[in-house]
């Protein structure tokens, strides 16, 4: 056999596919769209869930794609075993109600003899020991040897999830030789041991499986196939396992160069390595898909491999952040086959360095006490960290769980997981990330559109058209109406949908809104303002001001994107943004908050390039040539072969399916009203336009008005001036109150000299003055303090509710054995509170103000106890 590289296998599958009909699509975000059940892509066919159920019309019924996946279940079993990795590519074609098993298993076997050059001899099939057609297929019509076809049962060769389409399988195993064999007489397809090692497998999805297990063959059954592209690469290399293929041995030379080390010479480094080197991989992917490390959800699966990752290289004596480096060997090696990776590369290694950066920052001093707690287990004889020790290690010194339990466990020791979730439960604040769905509609209705044909939309240069209308839906006083074609813009994309109304004779209603359903079914949402509408010819007309203001707020994100990308750096990326007729909100992904000299510079060159008078245009292009041109996609977005660009001047090219403006100057004015974070490593920007500044600016105008009545000054001009006038104005005034209430306290000092208790050489003095800050109760303590010889005072407020209790004590009384802490410890303990401090002086707080006195009384006792011991 020929050796081949990865990226070489790679095209050589979507090529020889593409020349049977099916159309080659990019690899899917590892983020799944509209897909709630899962956390990240795990599988060829999980992005294309609606394509095989017909949900969705797939854009065509034959497809293949090489799909970035990701799985997790065994993070642990990483780099311990060869076996194990976290990032794989998964090889798939897929066919939706197209060709079935026939074709399916020819070209399987075709692109392995004839592509790869496999010989025959080296491979073995299996099917589902029922599926007695298969087999015929694949002796009969392939001319497989039937001694190398096996029957194996269901656990094996039936592809099923709880209800719903199912099927047989059948897969292609290639045969290593006796070296990696178990030499067990029973050694075949389907042994444990290394020799046969499955590379291919074709699902047959032919059933629909009811609630009450019966098998209901579909009327128009799929195919799904799923292979390893690493695994195809051990094959066509000749090498033991995945993290010997190119592209991961390329990344495990690299930290072997960074740590010093060489691969297979220890056992303990190559773990480390193999754990580096897959997580390190994963982390680049989940970047570039735009996940962000955080501690929830797929942001808490990055950190955590991140951070293992980082682990290891302290394993491996490796000193600071080494995985941004490595990063750059990871997008190397795959930017020919994503070439996101290279257009986000300074994106990519920022956020991995920073996370490194942070985990460096605590990990030592986690380390330090996490030692500990294992040494203090071991001593004990439990050899068990307790949950809250662990919960203390995850909250103070930010060390995740499985990083704890993972290093406990090394040493022999277990950790309580229920004590550590009892613990996180009773400081856990429920913030939980909402997932979104860009078109809402077929969540919120009860109406069915699933079967109305597809609406033609005019919007792009039509704001009126008649139509004829299809079918009205009512509900609460409001109309769900759908058309054969609209001017009306649907609310997708972030733009929100438009508004205006429908005329039919005398009868109008007003559209609120319009949503759009996975069919391309436009709903128009309206009221009814004379009557109602029925099936039959209308007339459709948008509100032509609300257009105009959306367009103005969806163009200037496109400037405003282009600007930030120019100030803050290429890493800038589009997170999510709407669009409405008031105002635009623009997330980006940006580590920090913006400088308000960023956001000056940002605002000053977004209306630089509205004055600029750009023209703005719009054309349908292929999408290659549209990326040659520099055009960016939108967030979250699939595209298909020919895609929408929006060009402003010179200045800004972007994919986009949204309505804009003729020209840049149309905009009028940009202005942003807020910058804020919404999540880790991405902010938000929002911001107005045209009539939305003019209003920014009235109520701007209204309260400065408003400000310089209130400042009796009839020039708003003066406004600062005036405003600088009243507070030196304040601060003398505060000044010359302080003076007199140091005046009043001073009095106040004296008057309570009277009460002074002689316990032996120790002067004490105890009282309650209400409604008195901490800050001013110190102040008078302090001053009672300096006018005793040894003496102690202890002095209590109340207010509002809350009490304070402040002890101190001269250097003399010190001495005699007065302890300011231990004196607020037991007196604020009478109260229902605590509190303590130095010998000197010392706070606390009570609850319960009907025992102030009684906690007062009790000063002299503990004093003489003190001074008596």
């Amino acid at each position: 056999m020929k050796y081949m590289g990865v990226n070489e296998i790679r095209e050589k599958f979507l090529s020889f596919f593409e020349s049977k009909g099916c159309l080659r699509l990019n690899s899917f975000s590892l983020v799944p769209k509209n897909d709630a059940s899962l956390l990240l892509i795990n599988s060829g066919m999980a992005p294309m869930k609606k394509w095989f159920t017909l949900a969705e019309e797939p854009p065509r019924r034959r497809v293949t794609t090489c799909q970035k996946c990701i799985r997790t279940p065994d993070i642990e079993r990483v780099g311990k075993t060869a076996r194990h990795g976290t990032f794989f590519e998964m090889l798939g074609n897929f066919s939706f109600g197209d060709y079935f098993k026939h074709e399916a298993t020819a070209w399987a076997w075709e692109f392995f003899t004839k592509v790869m050059e496999i010989p025959e001899e080296k491979l073995w099939v299996s099917v589902y020991e029922e599926d007695d057609e298969a087999r015929d297929i694949w002796i009969n019509e392939v001319g497989v040897d039937p001694t190398h076809i096996v029957k194996l049962g269901k656990e094996d060769n039936f592809w099923e999830h709880g209800t719903g389409p199912c099927g047989p399988c059948s897969e292609i195993y290639f045969d290593r030789g006796e070296e990696y064999g178990c030499g067990e007489p029973t050694c075949g397809v389907g042994c444990d041991c290394d020799r046969f090692m499955e590379v291919w497998n074709l699902v047959f999805t032919q059933f629909d499986k009811d609630e009450n297990g019966n098998y209901n063959p579909l009327s128009n059954p799929n195919i799904d196939t799923g292979m390893g592209l690493e695994r195809l690469a051990v094959v066509m290399q000749g090498v033991d396992n995945l993290f010997e293929v190119d592209t991961v041995q390329d990344v495990i030379k690299h930290a072997s160069r960074i740590a010093g080390v060489e691969y297979k010479k220890d056992e303990k480094t190559d773990i480390s390595l193999r754990v580096i080197a897959d997580h390190i991989r994963s982390t680049v992917m989940m970047v570039s898909d735009g996940v962000i490390p955080s501690n929830e959800g797929r942001g808490y699966v990055l950190r955590r491999l991140l951070r293992r990752a980082a682990r290891h290289g302290k394993l491996l004596n490796i000193s600071g952040e080494f995985l941004s480096t490595l990063a750059d060997t990871v997008i190397n090696a795959s930017k020919s086959a994503y070439p996101e990776l290279e257009e986000k590369r300074d994106y990519i290694t920022t956020i991995i360095k920073k996370e490194e950066e942070r985990f460096n920052a605590t990990i030592d001093n986690g380390l330090v006490v996490l030692n500990k707690y294992i040494d203090e287990a071991k001593a004990n004889g439990k050899n068990i960290i307790s949950g809250d020790d662990a919960f203390k290690l995850h909250d103070t010194y930010g060390f995740p769980l499985d990083l704890t339990v993972e290093m406990a466990d090394e040493q022999g020791v277990s950790v309580d997981l229920d004590g550590f979730n009892a613990a996180m439960e009773a400081q856990k604040l429920a913030a939980k990330t909402a997932r979104a769905d860009g078109s809402s509609w077929e969540d919120d209705t009860v109406f069915d559109f699933k079967d109305m044909p597809k609406t033609e939309f005019v919007g792009y240069t039509d704001l009126e058209c008649e139509a004829n209308i299809l079918k009205v839906a009512e509900n609460d006083d409001k109309f769900y109406i759908v058309t054969d074609k609209t001017p009306f813009y649907a609310e997708m994309g972030g733009q929100s949908g438009d508004v205006g109304k429908i005329k039919q004779g005398d009868n109008v209603v007003t559209v609120i809104n319009t949503t759009k359903t996975g069919d391309g079914v436009y709903v128009h949402e309206a009221t009814s303002v004379v009557g109602t509408v029925t099936e039959g010819v209308a007339t459709l007309s948008v509100n032509k001001e609300n257009r105009m203001a959306v367009s103005r707020n969806h163009s200037a994100t496109h400037l405003l994107h282009k600007a930030l990308k120019e100030i803050l750096g290429s890493h800038v990326a589009q997170a999510g943004s709407m669009v409405s007729s008031s105002h635009l909100r623009f997330d980006f992904s940006h580590f920090e908050a913006m400088t308000p000299a960023q956001l000056k510079e940002t605002e000053e060159k977004v209306n630089r390039a509205i004055l600029a008078c750009m023209p703005i245009n719009v054309q349908e292009l292929p999408i290659d040539e549209a990326k040659k041109l520099g055009a960016t996609a939108q967030f979250g977005e699939k595209y298909g072969d020919v895609v929408r660009v929006v060009s402003m001047g010179d200045y800004s090219v972007e994919f986009c399916g949204g309505t804009h403006l003729k020209n840049t100057s149309e905009c009028g004015l940009f202005k942003i009203t807020s910058e804020t974070g919404v999540a880790a490593g991405v902010r938000r920007i929002e911001a107005v336009t045209g009539e939305g500044v003019l209003n920014l600016i009235n109520t701007y105008e209204t309260i400065l008005s408003e400000t310089a009545q209130t400042l009796k000054t009839n020039r708003v001009m003066e406004l600062a001036q005036r405003a600088g006038t009243v507070m030196d104005e304040y601060r003398e005034l505060e000044k010359k109150i302080e003076v007199v209430g140091e005046k009043m306290a001073m009095m106040r000092t004296k008057s309570m000299m009277a009460g002074v208790t002689h316990l032996g050489s120790v002067n004490v003095l105890t009282s309650h003055i209400d409604d008195v800050d901490v800050n001013e109760l110190k102040k008078m303590a302090d001053t009672i303090k300096m006018q005793m010889t040894c003496g102690v005072v202890v002095l209590s407020t109340n207010v509002d509710g809350k009490i304070t209790f402040v002890a101190m004590a001269m250097p003399d009384a010190v001495k005699e054995g007065v302890h300011c802490g231990n004196i607020i410890k037991e007196i604020t303990a009478v109260c229902g509170g605590r509190g303590g401090g130095k010998p000197d002086m010392a706070q606390g707080g009570g609850t319960d103000a009907l025992k102030i006195n009684d906690a007062l009384a009790k000063v002299d006792d503990i004093v003489k106890a003190q001074i008596n011991a």
